[in-house]
């Protein structure tokens, strides 16, 4: 039989042949099949098929026949023809139903419907069969289909590979009496945009600005929106402005979307800005989007007053604040330590009727809390609990830490517990979290790491701030060997070396006296890591000054300089501590006051530090000045500073001052210890002992 399409004298023949699903294109395969009988010249040929091949569509080139007309031999190739009537003949709309033909018309299914369904899967085929190139095109051309923006969208929609649909957006384009308008270049950017390439998405926006393409409002929300997924923020910008130009005049909802990609990209200081010039477009007003937003960026940057200004401007404007610029203001107001403020605004969010959510709760939480009210902290959890509101995973952390670092493991341990009641799962942060509150409640270490165990069963991977946690618990309960395995452990799992336990580690063994081997791992860290932060350099300053090694302990101390790092107070206290230890109180002075010099405020363990050397060497004089000082600075005395201060003034015999200094001591609320009390017997006698209460 002919076969549709097929012409007389072709020298290759192309048809369509359902193959396996282990056919290889690319090499030669040999179908056999007594069914199939091909002449040489191409011209007829026997219906049938193989019958063990079904399942993938593939259009190959038969480059050989062997002579015995049993056999044929393919090989994959690329499509090098295809005859116009034959790519008809595949994609033909199909003839009406014998059944349908006799029906009323009334009763028939509208063509236009049919053909408009069928088209839609003929563009599928050619798309997916074709991919894109010179047959595709042809394949396209040949249907000879009336290309509109209707018709560009729904095939972009199709679910095909991105760079066809940008093939077939190219082709389109060059089509007779067609241009693209916004509604087909959104559609592509959009496509753009989910594949992730934002590179190409940029370029198309561009390519629809050069257009003149009319672009709206909504359009421009649209694709600041997506810029601002992308990252882009100054082209978003610069996007606006070009289009604003263009008299396209911007909405609330195109400068909300703006604020909002300003907000999540962290550039709270251009908002402000933008609110200012929507106000002064005179059609164009704040909304509850813009309001939150706008406080959201004063809050960031710390204008908390402007941040209330705004609350109350938008309530005279009519508007009603919602949950989260409620939430906003709560915070605003713990910072500034308006608890009772932020007290009264729940109760006003209450009265409105706007229902705290669990981001309001966990403000209200964690701002009591560091308000020194964990009681009222607590009470509002399970208040919250009792009203229905299921908390999240953030909320509870936020509970456990709270509890854990006041000591309340018990409570603790119930609100960990109670978790999967509420289907919330614990994360690594939840683990590390109740870890910690169990070795900060001096509890076994034992059950901290059955804990962590348990983390690992549940399929939770640690983190390296899990076996930071872990290795500072078992270092300050004197279990050196347990945290040096963990240690191990770390590097085992392919973890970075973190500066914290190592801290720890370092630490401990230099309290134990253990100074070689806190070398070691400090070394271990310098190679692992090139650099490490100020404050391991300070607790191996800290060692080298405890055996006296003063001359190593300024070498760390300037190289911390040198691996891009700045001294912290901990690294100046601790070669200040080594000064003095060497008997170089001047140097230790001078120290100081160079730090102070480089905008590292010394605390109240450097002046101690100072204190300490001048009691040692015998200068009350100039301890008493150095004291005097403090008192009159925002660093104020603690209990260390007197104590050190009254054994300078006894060793020196100055009796008086020493009794006098008990005296205030006392009155600022500090409660007398052993030191004190060493001081007074070493004062007994040579003192009226009444004079000192």
């Amino acid at each position: 039989m002919k076969p549709n399409g097929a012409r007389e004298g072709l020298n290759r023949i192309l048809t369509l042949i359902d193959c396996g699903p282990n056919f290889n294109p690319f090499s030669t395969t040999e179908l056999k099949s007594p069914k199939y009988r091909f002449p040489i010249d191409g011209a007829e040929f026997s219906d049938g098929r193989p019958a063990n091949l079904s399942r993938r569509l593939l259009i190959v080139k038969i480059s050989a026949i062997q002579k015995d007309k049993t056999s044929v031999v393919l090989k994959g190739a690329r499509l090098l023809f295809i005859a116009e009537s034959e790519i008809v003949q595949m994609f033909r709309l199909s003839a009406p139903r014998e059944d349908t033909r006799n029906l009323p018309i009334n009763q028939r299914t509208s063509r236009k419907t049919g053909s408009a369904r069928t088209l839609d899967e003929r563009f599928i085929k050619i798309l997916k069969i074709f991919k894109w190139g010179p047959d595709a095109e042809k394949a396209l051309e040949v249907l000879k289909l009336r290309v509109d923006h209707r018709l560009v969208r729904e095939v972009l929609n199709i679910d095909v590979a991105i760079n066809v649909k940008m093939q077939f957006f190219k082709w389109a384009g060059k089509r007779r009496h067609f241009e693209h308008d916004s509604t087909t270049y959104m559609t592509l950017i959009c496509c753009l945009a989910d594949s992730g390439m934002f590179g190409d998405m940029w370029k198309m926006i561009q390519e629809m600005v050069r257009q003149s393409v009319v672009i709206d409002p909504k359009d421009l929300s649209e694709v600041v929106r997506l810029l601002g997924k992308a990252k882009m923020v100054n082209k978003a910008l610069s996007l606006f402005y070009q289009v604003k130009g263009r008299k396209c005049k911007p909405t609330a909802s195109t400068y909300n979307s703006i604020i909002l990609m300003l907000m999540q990209e962290n550039h709270p200081d251009k908002v402000y800005d933008l609110y200012s010039e929507m106000c002064n477009e005179g059609n164009c007003f704040p909304d509850t989007v813009t309001y939150s937003a706008l406080m959201s960026a004063f809050s960031k940057l710390g204008h908390h007053n402007a941040a209330i200004r705004l609350f109350d401007e938008m309530k005279e404007n009519g508007f009603h604040p919602n949950a989260k610029i409620y939430t906003t203001l709560l915070g605003i107001h713990f910072r500034d330590g308006n608890v009772e403020k932020a007290l009264d605004l729940v109760a006003e969010m209450k009265t409105k009727g706007c229902a705290p959510t669990v981001y309001t709760y966990t403000e209200l939480i964690r701002g009591l809390a560091k308000a020194g009210k964990v009681e009222e902290a607590y009470g509002i959890y399970k208040d919250m609990l009792k009203q229905g509101c299921n908390p999240d995973v953030v909320l509870i952390n936020n509970v456990i830490n709270i509890l854990g670092k006041v000591g309340r493991l018990a409570d603790a341990r119930k609100v960990f517990e109670e978790m999967k009641s509420f289907n919330c799962e614990p994360n690594v942060v939840t683990y590390n979290t109740m870890i910690k509150a169990l070795f900060d409640s001096k509890t076994s270490p034992h059950e901290a790491f059955s804990l962590f165990e348990k983390m690992k069963e549940n399929g939770i991977i640690p983190s390296s701030f899990t076996y930071s946690i872990l290795i500072d618990g078992f270092c300050k309960t004197n279990r050196v060997e347990k945290a040096l395995l963990l240690l191990e452990e770390m590097d085992e799992k392919g973890f970075p070396p973190c500066p914290a336990a190592y801290c720890s580690l370092i630490n401990t063994l230099g309290k134990a006296k253990r100074y070689e081997a806190a070398n070691e791992l400090f070394q271990e860290l310098r190679e692992n890591c090139g650099s490490s932060s100020s404050r391991v350099y300070a607790v191996m300053i800290k060692n080298l000054g405890k055996v006296g090694r003063l001359t190593e302990a300024k070498d760390l101390f300037n190289e911390i300089k040198k691996v891009n790092s700045v001294p912290d107070v901990y690294a100046y206290n601790a070669l200040m501590s080594a000064m003095v230890r060497a008997g170089s109180i001047d140097e230790a002075y001078s120290l100081m006051r160079n730090m102070e010099e480089n905008g590292c405020v010394a605390d109240v363990n450097s002046h101690n530090i100072i204190l300490n050397g001048l009691a040692k060497s015998g200068g009350p004089q100039r301890a008493m000045v150095m004291f005097e000082k403090m008192k009159g600075s925002k660093v104020q005395p603690d209990g260390v500073t007197y104590n050190t201060l009254l054994g300078c003034l006894s060793h020196a015999g100055m009796f008086e001052e020493a009794a006098k200094l008990m005296r205030e001591m006392k009155s600022c609320g500090f409660e007398y210890d052993v030191i004190t009390y060493s001081s007074i017997l070493e004062a007994v006698g040579k003192v009226d002992v009444d004079s000192i209460h």
